[in-house]
């Protein structure tokens, strides 16, 4: 009872701070890592140490999965070689950089274990950089390669950190080649296997359950499912997370009906928020229990803590504008791709928030190396947890300050309203020929409200060309249906306390009206 007493507890601190984070106009992860570096030097306060296995299978799944089935596969697609270059590249460039910086620190720890911690700190995290990019509001293209990168780039450090790990503890103290490319192999090559494996599985599950409680419960089990295949062959369970993700996201339309699709979204909704959260509040935890193990001198932890920072920051950018601008001097590639703004590389550099897959992955770093000899596992999860701190807190704290200060171009909202409604026109224009092919089949009047909510939605899409500056038709239609609505449901809820209709009454009427003012909302927040 005391456990499920103790995640009740922090779930309730976790959502308190979200809700003040919001009140107080300030970024949630940021606030809840503050708030749980302060409660962890609380006397008294309950400590928790964070499970490695607990967070690399238990929690990190769900959230890339539900990162995954919102990332647009052709936005991915399209955008794939700066992904590949950031989630590949500048990991394993980070990774080196790193390790190399704390082995001239420790020149007497072997450098593959160095570099394991360069693949723990290297990756930035999928939940800080989604939570924070949407919520900054940076240009649709820039979120896209953030969250495709740190829906990647976790799989290539886990990679990286087996292969060091391994060096490392070795009887002969290394790996040959051959090693290597048969880890990456596995890893890699055996996630998308399972991964496109859990789409066609999967798939054809969600397309033949037609209740939406059934359908919700296995939109559960995917992430946790596909991840114990993939561990189980020991292939990379982020990989296949990831892949099944976009597959079903992308299938969706085809895969769930209308109220799996609608019922689905709000789990995850509510089951992302409180995981994230969760996790912001337990990183900051930590702090205490990292601390009590340190016993190096003050001046030696804050040069080599400052060194590491440094790496981490730099080696970003030093590698982001060649990546950038290098790929460009191909002409066909400057052709079907021209260079962006300069902001752009310099806010996605900017975005590189560490969390708590790097604590996770310092914590798996083993207790001693090869023969049972000792180094300073302590000082290494300490570096894994400065750098998640710092640059959550540092550069996710001003990242829309940066934004603002560079005024990277935002998005056409005129362009997009103008897009959706052209696809809106040919949209209508194919609702209309199927309803006048099943005119005959159904009274003239019900036709007649057919055609003319039809050509209410048409119209609704060209209104949203007409900018902020008047009511639109369509907002005071939102606002005095509103009214109604409200009005009716006090009318219901009369009734139904003076006992004139049953609970069950009011509960479908409630239903009906809170379908269509969701619906309402949406249209209006558009």
């Amino acid at each position: 009872m005391e456990p499920l007493i103790e995640v009740v507890f922090f779930l309730a601190i976790a959502t308190f701070g979200v809700a003040l984070a919001r009140r107080l106009g300030l970024l949630a992860p940021i606030l809840l890592v503050v708030l749980g570096l302060g409660l962890s030097f609380v006397p008294g306060f309950p400590q928790v140490r964070l499970d490695p296995d607990l967070v690399l299978t238990g929690i990190l799944p769900p959230l890339l999965y539900v990162a995954a089935l919102k990332t647009s596969v052709p936005a991915f697609r399209l955008n794939l070689r700066p992904i590949l270059l950031l989630a590949v590249g500048l990991v394993l460039f980070t990774a080196f950089v790193v390790g190399t910086v704390v082995h001239l620190f420790l020149p007497q720890v072997p450098y593959a274990i160095c570099l394991a911690l360069g693949a723990v700190v290297a990756p930035p995290d999928a939940i800080a950089a989604t939570a924070v990019a949407r919520r900054v509001g940076l240009p649709r293209r820039v979120v896209t390669i953030l969250e495709g990168e740190s829906l990647v780039n976790d799989a290539t450090a886990l990679v990286l950190l087996r292969v060091a790990i391994v060096a490392a503890t070795a009887a002969n103290g290394g790996v040959g080649f051959g090693d290597v490319a048969r880890e990456v192999l596995v890893s890699t090559g055996g996630g998308i296997l399972v991964g496109v494996l859990g789409v066609v599985v999967f798939g054809f599950l969600h397309k033949r359950i037609t209740d939406p409680v059934l359908d919700n419960a296995l939109s559960l089990i995917v992430p946790f499912a596909v991840v114990f295949v993939a561990e189980e062959i020991h292939a990379s369970g982020v990989v296949a997370v990831v892949v099944t993700g976009l597959g079903i996201g992308h299938k969706q339309p085809l895969l769930m009906s209308a109220a799996s699709r609608l019922q689905v979204a709000a789990f995850w909704r509510l089951t992302q928020f409180l995981l994230e959260g969760l996790v912001f509040l337990l990183v900051g935890l930590q702090l205490r229990e990292v601390l009590r193990d340190l016993n190096e001198p003050f001046g030696f932890l804050a040069g080599i803590t400052v060194a590491v920072l440094l790496a981490v920051f730099l080696t970003r950018f030093v590698w982001l504008f060649p990546a950038t601008y290098l790929p460009r001097l191909v002409p066909r590639v400057r052709h079907r791709d021209p260079a962006p703004p300069v902001q752009a590389p310099i806010v996605i550099g900017w975005a590189g928030m560490r969390g708590v897959v790097t604590l996770a992955a310092a914590l798996a770093l083993p207790l001693t190396l090869a023969e049972g000899r000792p180094y300073p596992r302590p000082l290494f999860i300490w570096l894994a947890f400065a750098v998640i701190v710092v640059t959550l807190v540092a550069q996710g704290a001003t990242l829309p300050a940066v934004a603002r200060r560079l005024k990277l171009p935002p998005d056409d909202p005129v362009r997009d309203a103008l897009s959706a409604a052209g696809v809106q026109q040919q949209a209508s224009r194919a609702a209309r020929n199927r309803l006048d092919e099943l005119a005959d089949t159904a009274p003239q009047a019900v036709v007649d409200r057919l055609r003319r909510a039809l050509e209410d939605r048409t119209n609704l899409a060209w209104e949203r060309l007409g900018g902020i500056e008047r009511e639109t038709p369509s907002q005071a239609y939102g606002r005095l249906r509103q009214e109604m609505i409200d009005a009716e449901r006090e009318v219901y809820r009369a009734a139904r306390d003076s006992g004139k209709i049953p609970e069950e009454v009011l509960v479908r009427a409630y239903r009906d009206l809170d379908l269509e003012e969701s619906l309402l909302r949406q249209e209006i927040a558009e």
